[in-house]
């Protein structure tokens, strides 16, 4: 019996769930953003959103946001060439996303899973069929409930 080719999980998801393909080709746009518009512009100005094809760049001040504004054109361009869906940019100012803290930076400690977890990981594994993507799936479960990502402060929040 001939195995089927591999496919990216990403393409998976999209034939899945195919409202988060704005979504992923975000986070393509994040991850290519430094690369595209140059690190002094990468440091100052990060992707947020595409939405209906219009790419929202949070600044990080007044100047940065005029001096973006003014290359938008170039930008733009620069963008499409990469990543068709890309149809205009709105540039805002506001606080970055990435920027990293130090308590951010340190590495997180891992929670102890209560009998409650337990349950909840082998219940919604035992609603997977297929019995290695089940144990994969309750790996990534465990992980995600031991390492919870802190946001503002509070533990949990993913």
């Amino acid at each position: 019996m001939k195995r089927p080719t591999p496919r990216p999980v990403a393409e998976l998801l999209v034939r899945a769930l195919p409202q988060i393909e704005e979504r992923l080709e975000a986070f393509r746009i994040r991850r290519a953003w430094p690369s595209i518009v140059g690190k002094e512009t990468a440091r100052r100005a990060r992707p947020d959103a595409l939405v209906a094809g219009t790419l929202r760049v949070t600044v990080d001040n007044s100047p940065w946001l005029h001096e973006l504004t003014l290359r938008e054109t170039d930008l733009t361009a620069r963008l499409r060439q990469q990543f068709p869906a890309v149809k205009g940019l709105r540039f805002t100012v506001g606080p970055l996303d990435n920027d990293v803290s130090p308590a951010a930076a340190q590495a997180p400690r891992p929670v102890a899973l209560s009998a409650a977890d337990r349950a909840d990981i082998d219940a919604a594994a035992a609603a997977i069929p297929d019995p290695s993507l089940a144990d994969a799936a309750r790996r990534l479960l465990t992980t995600a409930r031991r390492f919870p990502r802190v946001r503002n402060g509070s533990r949990g929040a993913v």
